[in-house]
């Protein structure tokens, strides 16, 4: 009789140069407003990135609630494309350590086996951290700094870096489900969280994924091409600002937000190349440990 089946599959043998690595992931789902987080990690997986990896979605997925795409090629046969989760390898020639990156849908079923894949990955792979991307709606104006929030349950890394410990109890994500097993694992994980105008929530946000990666380079001082997304930023606040423009209820509204992010802006934050160097060294720590 056959055994079940890992939902996990191996495409091809992760990198033997890969140096521990750190794993960033981001899901579809709840908190991935305006595909802000899963944006992030496409952006980074373009040029190098290596696949070696995918998870499979039929363990994972009601159909009729997540469905398939179908779409034609430019040879005219007709392709399904199914919601699941992708692996890639980026090695950082340059850097001390590498990249993996796992991008996909937060399923509707399995959620433990699920994570369990996630985990699986991480150890493959020898990860010396994981972070996880997200995006949450909040008050904020569309036309500032789109403000990033960090939580670590490592105390050290929290002091280390100005991150908050976990909080949040209640409904959580699978995001949620992972941090917890990746604590059992002793694997250090920091969720970053991008915090998305409400008003403008349900288009794909190139401004919040620029933000995350931004964030992301000035903590781990690994390189994202953050820059790259200037051009797209750019546009998709001139977009939102075009659309509200007859809108005066809107207008003033949105400067009342513009008002209270100023304030709120002045504290200061530490120095980019101060936060890289705490992080790698506490990377470092943990190897050595």
């Amino acid at each position: 009789m056959l055994g079940p089946v890992d939902p996990l599959i191996w495409t091809a043998d992760p990198p033997s140069s890969l140096r521990a690595p750190i794993l960033v992931a981001a899901f579809q789902g709840l908190f991935d407003v305006g595909k802000a987080a899963t944006g992030a990690v496409e952006a980074l997986s373009e040029g190098a990135a290596v696949e070696v990896a995918h998870i499979d979605s039929d363990t994972f997925f009601d159909f009729t609630e997540q469905r398939p795409l179908a779409r034609i090629d430019a040879d005219g046969s007709r392709l399904i494309d199914w919601p699941g989760t992708t692996v890639h390898c980026l090695p950082l020639p340059e850097r001390a350590r590498d990249l993996v990156l796992v991008d996909g849908v937060e399923p509707h079923l399995l959620w433990r086996t699920f994570v369990d894949s996630v985990a699986t990955i991480a150890h493959r792979v020898d990860a010396a951290m994981v972070v996880t991307l997200g995006a949450m709606i909040a008050e904020v104006p569309h036309t500032r700094p789109m403000s990033i929030t960090g939580s670590t349950a490592d105390t050290q890394l929290a002091d280390l870096l100005g991150l908050d410990q976990p909080s949040y109890e209640g409904p959580t994500g699978v995001v949620g489900v992972l941090h917890e097993r990746l604590e059992r694992d002793d694997i250090p994980a920091v969720s970053l969280r991008v915090r998305v105008p409400h008003y403008v929530s349900g288009s794909p946000n190139p401004k919040a994924s620029r933000a995350l990666l931004e964030r992301f380079e000035r903590v781990s001082g690994l390189p994202t091409r953050w820059a790259d997304l200037d051009e797209e930023a750019r546009d998709w606040e001139a977009r939102v600002n075009e659309a509200m423009a007859d809108d005066d209820d809107l207008i003033r509204y949105v400067r009342r937000l513009e008002q209270r992010f100023d304030k709120q802006a002045a504290s200061s934050l530490p120095n980019a190349d101060d936060l890289a160097a705490e992080f790698e060294r506490f990377l470092r720590r943990q190897s050595d440990d």
